[in-house]
């Protein structure tokens, strides 16, 4: 069977990192599958899917590492040709990309002992975001 539902988040941008895994839980149990796998996909080019510890030290590293990697400040040709100053956000959402796949069996997403489901999202000003869950199982 497949059962796809979508979660909606008011993001703030700018490496906005948003935990998931509660939603994600009540999507899979309304769906009343046991076994199965779960897909995530988030339709956009400047934001990604991924899982992490979600504390405030970590979340704090994390946009850090991001500022490192592509600095908001650096010269983009995106921003040259469109003028909307996000071209920082579409080349970090390359590295990471816009789903994730997770297990689940009895009910349960097969999630480490401190592993999150998050949502980062790297625009450049608050975003309302989707998030398609299409869950695979029986």
């Amino acid at each position: 069977m497949v059962v796809t539902r979508k979660i909606q988040v008011e993001t703030k941008g700018h490496t906005d990192i948003v935990p998931l895994t509660e939603q994600v839980v009540e999507v899979l149990k309304e769906s009343g599958l046991s076994s199965g796998i779960l897909c995530l996909f988030l339709p956009g080019t400047t934001a990604i899917l991924t899982t992490t510890e979600f504390e405030p030290g970590l979340v704090k590293d994390i946009k850090d590492f991001w500022e490192r990697i592509a600095p908001v400040t650096q010269f983009y040709e995106h921003n040259a040709r469109w003028q909307d100053g996000n071209g920082y956000a579409h080349v970090r959402a390359q590295v990471s990309g816009p789903s994730l796949v997770v297990p689940f069996v009895e009910g349960k997403l097969l999630l480490g002992t401190w592993q999150d489901i998050v949502l980062v999202d790297f625009d450049n000003r608050p975003r309302l975001r989707t998030i398609v869950v299409q869950i695979v199982g029986e």
